[in-house]
């Protein structure tokens, strides 16, 4: 439940053609540490040519979030994508709801996110499968501190040691 299918340094690494051989067209995407920095507004330009790439590609992307519709609903208008906010996620109604947005079976979905308690999780409950990034950067807070320490045994031993400087 808490293995995602495949695991990806970062967004941008996970190519067309991966995505077409798992069969995929919908991109259910988180935000924090996934597409942009934890609370920020703004989009690398790799990010933002990746989502280029996808879309032309055919792929289907949406924001699902467990963020406030005040933070997710500026940030998905400025990258012109539908979303869903107040996820609860590793609950998979929100995954649901996506899917069901985007005129999906899950089947045809794929769960992109950096956090194994919320993503990978939610993603396997939901049945379909999880692209695991490592988090663009660590968070400061306690909490988020002792839940990516919290990971760890569920992350690859060698990915786990090429991406020390994150956790």
């Amino acid at each position: 439940m808490f293995h995602p299918f495949l695991l990806k340094k970062n967004i941008t690494e996970i190519t067309v053609e991966e995505l077409r051989e798992m069969g995929v067209v919908g991109l259910l995407l988180d935000v924090d540490n996934t597409l942009t920095a934890h609370d920020s507004q703004e989009l690398s330009s790799a990010v933002a040519d990746w989502r280029e790439t996808v879309m032309r590609a055919g792929m289907r992307p949406l924001i699902v979030s467990n963020g406030k519709k005040k933070r997710v609903q500026p940030f998905a208008k400025r990258l012109g994508l539908p979303f869903t906010a107040s996820a609860a996620k590793p609950l998979p109604f929100g995954f649901w709801r996506a899917a069901r947005s985007l005129g999906l079976k899950r089947r045809r979905c794929v769960v992109i996110g950096d956090q194994i308690f919320t993503d990978v999780l939610g993603a396997n409950l939901f049945g379909v499968p999880c692209i695991f990034v490592f988090p663009m950067e660590m968070e400061k807070t306690r909490f988020f501190r002792f839940k990516r320490r919290m990971e760890i045994p569920f992350l690859p031993k060698k990915i786990y040691e090429e991406n020390k400087e994150l956790n």
